[in-house]
């Protein structure tokens, strides 16, 4: 069976990050979604908190786990055995940062592909941090993402912007 991970940050995931698992779970006999930490990267939500989302959005695909790490990519992939890292890419900035990404994990683990896949035409402009800032702003989010994730984002926002 051929093993799949798809990392990110997921802070929160999207709907373009959706797009993705899907497309994977066609594609692969196992998807391993994996929460990475980046110790560089401020996060609205808790590790446990991104863990418990994603698992909640991707139950409908028996062949899609969810995991975290707070190690190299590469390293967890080797580890479960897996044989392709896979990259979501909204436009041409995207690929051009997931390129260098991918040349950096194929210096370091040559055994491992890296395969790009692009989200759905309609969430190409779909990322995390519009998401958030898309919530704050008192928007409509509900193309954006699952609602379990906006319901979690407006909780974690309004808790944030309460008077002391």
């Amino acid at each position: 069976m051929s093993i799949a991970v798809y990392a990110g940050s997921f802070d929160p995931v999207t709907a373009g990050h959706l797009s993705i698992i899907r497309q994977a779970a066609r594609l692969f006999g196992h998807v391993v979604v994996v929460v990475a930490v980046n110790p560089d990267k401020r996060t609205l939500l808790s590790l446990s908190e991104r863990v418990e989302l994603l698992r909640e959005v991707v139950e409908l695909h028996p062949n899609v786990s969810v995991a975290s790490t707070e190690g190299l990519i590469v390293d967890f992939a080797r580890a479960i055995g897996a044989s392709v890292l896979l990259r979501g890419v909204r436009g041409a900035t995207d690929a051009q940062f997931e390129t260098s990404l991918a040349q950096a994990n194929r210096a370091l683990a040559p055994d491992l592909a890296t395969l790009f896949l692009p989200a759905e035409a309609h969430l190409a402009e779909v990322s995390s941090s519009g998401l958030k800032e898309r919530l704050a702003r008192g928007e409509d989010v509900s193309d954006f993402c699952p609602p379990a994730v906006a319901a979690k984002l407006r909780q974690r926002l309004s808790s944030q912007f309460r008077s002391p």
